[in-house]
């Protein structure tokens, strides 16, 4: 073994292990630049005679830490094993050194390469929520750090592709339509996630984790990742109909609640013949409205959360038949969205989601959760919203079912 050699494996041991570390992390944060100095904090006594005999001279043996010229350090090291400080640190370590400033210039190039891709979508000037979800620098730089960068380009063309959209289309179809890979928007893959986050910042609701929630959030936008799992919860709603008709009108003349699919709903289609069906968002009304009027009560839908295809495609049923929807859902900024939505696409009538509604809400019951996430319009009450915003707590449909109670008793 040479001199080189030798000199070499003593770097690699303890004695000089902190001291390379420091100098390693140093150079990797300037991109090599050899100017400053590092320092050793507390050092050993072992340490210390290692420095002194790299470097000539004696440390004091009292200091608490030993500061080194990093110009002189590379120059030592040099005369003592052939090697600059760089090479012997890509050495001893194993790895090459890495490049910060180079590495944050690439990653802030790419970071622009993705901000202009949106700019350009024409979504930019058109919608906030669309420029605040561009606009999240961690997003971008999740993106870039992953290497997922060349997701974005597809997840800003699905957006597009459903915005302004009334029609429905498969999941796979979509997929299929904008990357050519009809698994490119299945469950928990990158490309999902990313628009999913897009079209929960859409409609003001939190990210979706669970597979409901993300099935749910498609079809409010017209995606059907699976019409067997697409569901609308029913109460006493007779239909004319061979199959899903006869269902229905059973299921009714016992009060029962009774689920439907959309797949029921398209390969059974059915008739409905009622003058008012009410709507509710959370099947505990429904489960309480069975349960004391039972086959008395009048005709209810639920949307369960986030309106599904299933209970768009069964309330314009009841609405091409003349009936008129009334609905009610929480209030918090995800229930006025969907109560939005709901009231937009079939012409439904509000049901108790007035602002006395609502301060009756709050008055009736003594706890309620923050109001949180951003502030929602109430286009039939404008003075609901700016109510919530006032008093900043949610009210929830099941604490005011007493009330929903005796509007559908009085009804049947």
């Amino acid at each position: 073994m040479t001199l080189e050699e030798r000199a070499i494996e003593r770097f690699r041991g303890p004695d000089f292990r902190r001291l390379l570390d420091r100098a390693r992390k140093r150079l990797e944060l300037r991109g090599g630049s050899l100017s400053g100095t590092i320092s050793l904090p507390e050092p050993t006594a072992d340490e210390r005679r290692a420095l002194d005999g790299l470097l000539g001279g004696a440390r004091p043996p009292g200091a608490r830490s030993t500061s080194v010229d990093l110009t002189r350090l590379d120059a030592a090291v040099r005369t003592s094993c052939g090697l600059g400080l760089a090479e012997l640190l890509e050495t001893v370590f194993g790895r090459p050194l890495n490049d910060r400033p180079a590495e944050e210039a690439a990653k802030e190039a790419a970071r622009a390469e993705l901000l202009r891709v949106a700019e350009e979508s024409p979504l930019y000037a058109a919608a906030d929520w669309f420029r605040d979800w561009t606009g999240a620098r961690g997003r971008l730089t999740r993106l870039v750090t992953r290497d997922d960068a060349h997701l974005f380009a597809d997840a800003v063309a699905v957006l597009e592709r459903l915005e302004g959209s009334t029609g429905t289309v498969e999941l796979t179809t979509l997929a299929d339509e904008v990357t050519g890979d009809t698994k490119a928007l299945g469950p928990r893959s990158p490309l999902s996630r990313l628009v999913l986050d897009a079209l929960a910042r859409r409609v003001g609701v939190p990210r979706p984790e669970a597979a409901e929630e993300c099935r749910s959030l498609w079809e409010v936008f017209g995606v059907l990742p699976d019409d067997l799992a697409s569901r609308v919860l029913v109460l006493n709603l007779p239909a004319e109909g061979a199959g899903l008709g006869e269902w229905l009108t059973g299921a009714a003349r016992y009060g029962t609640p009774f689920p439907v699919t959309l797949n029921q709903l398209r390969r059974h289609p059915v008739t409905v013949a009622r003058p008012v069906v009410h709507v509710c968002e959370n099947p505990t009304v429904v489960r309480r409205v069975a349960a004391e009027l039972g086959p008395a009560a009048p005709p209810l839908l639920c949307t369960e959360g986030l309106p599904s295809l299933a209970f768009h495609h069964l309330a314009s049923t009841v609405t091409a038949g003349g009936g008129t929807l009334r609905y009610h859902g929480d209030f918090d900024w995800p229930g006025l969205a969907i109560a939005d939505a709901v009231m937009r696409r079939h012409g439904a009538e509000p049901w108790r989601m007035s602002a006395a509604d609502y301060r009756a809400g709050v008055r009736d019951t003594g706890r309620h959760l923050p109001l949180k996430g951003g502030r929602r319009p109430s286009p039939w009450a404008p003075d609901l919203a700016a109510a919530m915003a006032e008093i900043g707590l949610v009210v929830s449909e099941e604490t005011v079912a007493d009330r929903l109670l005796a509007d559908l008793r009085s009804a049947s």
